[in-house]
């Protein structure tokens, strides 16, 4: 419920429980009275009532205007007798002790007390009076009184108490219903506030599991939804700067010990050159060559962690392009087989596409990707006779892209793990080259694609890299773009 809509409903229920109260409070007067023997109380009573008050009140406020000032006392009761004469009226004007003006019937001691008890209804000699008092300033600065009385009939008198007792009544229900509603509406408001405060004092001291409930009117909701949204995007980037951090230091980690060895390793070459340790041309030679092959492995490292960054950036563009995958892969292994031949590793493609052959790819980055992944199977490879087998299949929507091979293999618990960055098989970091950062670069290169890449050990027998890329629909010989 909208907190406008609450306050209007609020508003209507204050009305219907005053109403509700006075009515109450009504019928239990017109009840206690008819036990008390008081029948004729009507409608023409208390505009009687009415009546008398207001012309009391227009006597009053003629002789107090303060512009026209109480003048002689013979003026003033030359008036008071004449407006008063049609309503049977009395009239005490008290300027001090000893000087009072009073109506014929009235004695002293009547006056003394009626003065001092100033009520609104009076009793002179067992005649009902309703008065009005008003003060006024004499002349010479003293307070005087001006008390002015009509009589009134008993059921008159007693619509005056009860034209009294139902403004009393209402007054008091209006409280009643102000104070209940105003209290339940400030509860059903500041009860998910004080929650909201709570949570957000929690996030403020650092506690970003601190869940912020929805609760209460729409808009305190609405406030509630848009501050556990914030909390959650809080969250997720003080997760990922986390992430960061630490990636940051795998990385100085990491860079700082595959650097120092060749950094190493040139050194104590280029100091057997200095110090005359190659003492011949051919030694001078063959430390030169280990030199240049150190460098260029520290090329390779520093190559890789530089894309690797800007693909973590997106900072590197892709070219897409419509391609034959089978004739794709085809150029990839005439590429690598004249190499892979020095190791006795052969290369085989089976192709099993049946609906299409297209892909939408960046042909130059994801031949890094394939190479990558050759590369690998080659440096791992621990077979006399080595293999590697490329098998193309599809599924309704992807193109299955498999390459296995029947080297060392990697154990189970481990598979999941080689597309970290700068992860690499503990028994083999020391004897295999690479900077630990050619399957991370993959596979982000494969997601760009709107692919995925996964790995699956076969034990001693070797290891499948598999990718799975978009298919493009074929369309009057042409590919519609599936990225």
């Amino acid at each position: 419920m909208k907190i406008k809509k609450r306050l209007f409903i609020s508003n209507i229920i204050t009305v219907l429980i005053t109403l509700i109260i006075t009515i109450v409070a009504t019928c239990g007067f017109f009840f206690f009275s008819a036990r008390l023997d008081i029948r004729r109380m009507n409608t023409k009573n208390i505009e009687e009532v009415v009546d008398k008050s207001k012309s009391l009140s227009e006597i009053s406020n003629y002789l107090i205007d303060s512009e026209r000032k109480i003048k002689t006392n013979v003026e003033i009761e030359k008036y008071l007798r004449y407006s008063l004469a049609d309503m049977n009226g009395k009239y005490i004007l008290y300027k001090s002790q000893n000087d009072i003006i009073q109506s014929e019937g009235i004695n002293r001691i009547d006056v003394e007390r009626i003065v001092d008890e100033s009520k609104g209804t009076i009793d002179i000699n067992g005649e009902n009076y309703m008065s009005k008092i008003s003060g006024f300033q004499n002349e010479d600065g003293s307070n005087g009184k001006l008390i002015l009385m009509v009589p009134v009939s008993k059921e008159t008198f007693e619509s005056k108490h009860f034209f009294i007792f139902i403004t009393i009544a209402f007054v008091f229900a209006f409280i009643i219903a102000n104070f209940i509603t105003t209290y339940n509406f400030v509860r059903r408001i500041m009860q998910p506030i004080n929650h909201l405060k709570a949570a957000t004092s929690d996030i403020r001291d650092g506690n970003l599991d601190s869940q912020i409930i929805e609760a209460g009117d729409e808009e305190i909701r609405e406030l509630c939804n848009g501050f556990e949204i914030m909390r959650i995007r809080l969250k997720d980037s003080v997760t990922l700067k986390s992430k960061y951090d630490e990636n940051r230091r795998l990385i100085v980690s990491s860079i700082s010990h595959d650097l120092k060895t060749p950094i190493t390793s040139i050194k104590g070459y280029v100091e057997g050159i200095l110090d005359g340790v190659a003492n011949t041309e051919e030694k001078v030679f063959d430390y030169l060559k280990i030199i240049n092959m150190k460098a260029d492995y520290m090329n390779v490292i520093i190559d890789d962690l530089l894309l690797h960054s800007k693909l973590d950036l997106n900072q590197i563009p892709y070219n897409f392009e419509k391609t034959d995958i089978v004739n794709y892969f085809e150029d990839c292994i005439c590429e690598c087989e004249g190499e892979l031949k020095k190791y006795n590793i052969d290369m085989n493609l089976d192709n099993q596409l049946v609906t299409t052959r297209m892909v939408k790819i960046d042909r130059e980055k994801l031949r890094r990707v394939i190479i990558n992944i050759i590369d690998n199977a080659r440096k791992y490879m621990d077979k006399e006779y080595g293999q590697i087998n490329i098998d193309l299949r599809e599924t309704n929507t992807s193109i299955i892209i498999e390459i296995r091979d029947n080297g060392m293999g990697i154990d189970e618990e481990e598979v999941n793990k080689i597309f970290n960055r700068f992860y690499r098989i503990d028994k083999s970091r020391n004897q295999t080259k690479g900077s630990g950062l050619g399957l991370a670069i993959a596979k982000q290169i494969v997601e760009d694609h709107k692919g995925r890449i996964w790995a699956k050990s076969h034990g001693g027998e070797g290891t499948s890299i598999l990718m799975s890329l978009p298919k493009g629909k074929v369309l009057n010989n042409d590919v519609e773009d599936t990225l």
